[in-house]
């Protein structure tokens, strides 16, 4: 495996299943083994995991399918399906509802985003899952796949790592092609590679093969690897600790830093703008800083936290940058001008160090390096 920092690891229903309708503890024990190991290593990881619907399918032995029963079996199975987790993890989990709809709207985009990442520095085990209980279009797709390649973006990972029933893509189907073999890389998801993906999901799963290479092409797109590998196979998940990959491996396409870089210069802007003194300005130009209180000479407009404002010189229009404020516009006027250790004692909190944070801005001077924004937004 590639170097990284922080992954996105997605765990189907089938892999937490004890055979019974219950849950089970082996594969999701040898998977928490994994997950400790890598925060051993300083390494992030956040868990998108499956399992709700079948965990309140076992507590109520029920066979009915409909899509209210299922919802409803959602909403019964996330107590244990958590508590499996907790019971293994060896840090506090924190559970996270998600549905496509959250993420397509911005403002709530902004705040899973703010929300993951305040998890991951405080040390949790974000544990995210649809939210099936209200989902309508993604609970009949099945889509928990897709939603980790749009969690792995979301919170800018390195790797997205799917967990399988099989060690990664075969040739064919492997339980009817006996001379289907393993794929061990793929460095481009065609509609050939698609077609050996078709079979669907297992009894328990409502994805498959096919929605994993999916949300592999997503995650490539965005500059993201993605790791297929058995999460039966004690040994296979025992090497992945060891970034060792017995599976199937799909490589980034795109430029993870160029394709964050796009989506900041092509978010909606908020209306907001900063105007900041000289000094500033070179910081961020020449040295490729953090946008500091200290450098901030006055705020324009009423925006919040996560905005998208402009980064403008004391005097003139010449847009220099534009970036997601780490405060909101009554919030920064009162910091402006204080020094970073200062702000504390100013509003009585800290929610970051920094006004705009390097890699939560664009500089508007630099021209741009990456396919055109209507693609990139698509798969991002």
């Amino acid at each position: 495996m590639p170097p990284w920092q922080r992954a996105v690891l997605k765990v189907g229903s089938s892999l937490l299943s004890d055979g019974q309708g219950g849950l089970g503890k082996r594969n999701a024990a040898a998977l928490a083994n994994m997950i400790a190991r890598f925060r051993e290593q300083g390494r992030e990881v956040l868990l998108v995991s499956s399992g709700a619907v079948a965990a309140g399918r076992g507590l109520l032995s029920s066979t009915r399918a409909g899509l209210v029963q299922r919802q409803a079996l959602a909403a019964i199975g996330q107590t244990p399906m958590l508590a499996l987790w907790q019971g293994l993890a060896q840090q506090p989990v924190a559970q996270v509802l998600l549905s496509h709809d959250d993420l397509r709207n911005r403002r709530r985009y902004l705040n899973a985003r703010a929300t993951l990442r305040e998890l991951l520095r405080i040390g949790a085990l974000p544990i995210v899952n649809e939210n099936d209980t209200v989902a309508v279009d993604e609970l009949r797709l099945g889509d928990n796949d897709n939603l980790a390649a749009v969690v792995a973006s979301l919170v800018d990972a390195d790797v997205l790592l799917i967990a399988t029933d099989t060690a990664g893509l075969y040739t064919g189907h492997p339980g009817n092609d006996p001379a289907a073999v393993p794929v061990p890389r793929i460095e481009e998801i065609t509609p050939d590679i698609m077609l050996m993906a078709q079979g669907g999901a297992g009894s328990l799963g409502t994805g498959g093969m096919y929605t994993k290479l999916e949300a592999a092409t997503k995650t490539a797109a965005a500059g993201i690897d993605t790791a297929l590998f058995c999460g039966h196979d004690t040994d296979t998940i025992a090497a992945l600790a060891d970034d060792r990959l017995h599976g199937t491996f799909i490589p980034a396409h795109g430029d993870r830093l160029v394709a964050r870089k796009m989506w900041l210069r092509h978010t909606p802007p908020s209306g907001g703008a900063i105007r900041i003194d000289a000094g500033a300005a070179e910081a961020l130009s020449e040295q490729g800083a953090s946008l500091l209180p200290g450098g901030v000479v006055s705020v324009e407009g009423d925006f919040n936290r996560d905005a998208m404002v402009d980064v403008l010189p004391a005097e003139g229009y010449r847009r220099l940058a534009r970036g997601l404020v780490q405060y909101q516009s009554t919030d920064l006027q009162r910091i402006a001008g204080c020094h970073s250790s200062e702000i504390e004692g100013v509003l009585g909190f800290n929610n970051c160090h920094s006004v705009i944070r390097r890699e939560d801005m664009v500089l508007l001077s630099a021209a741009a390096a990456a396919a055109t924004p209507e693609l990139f937004m698509e798969t991002c």
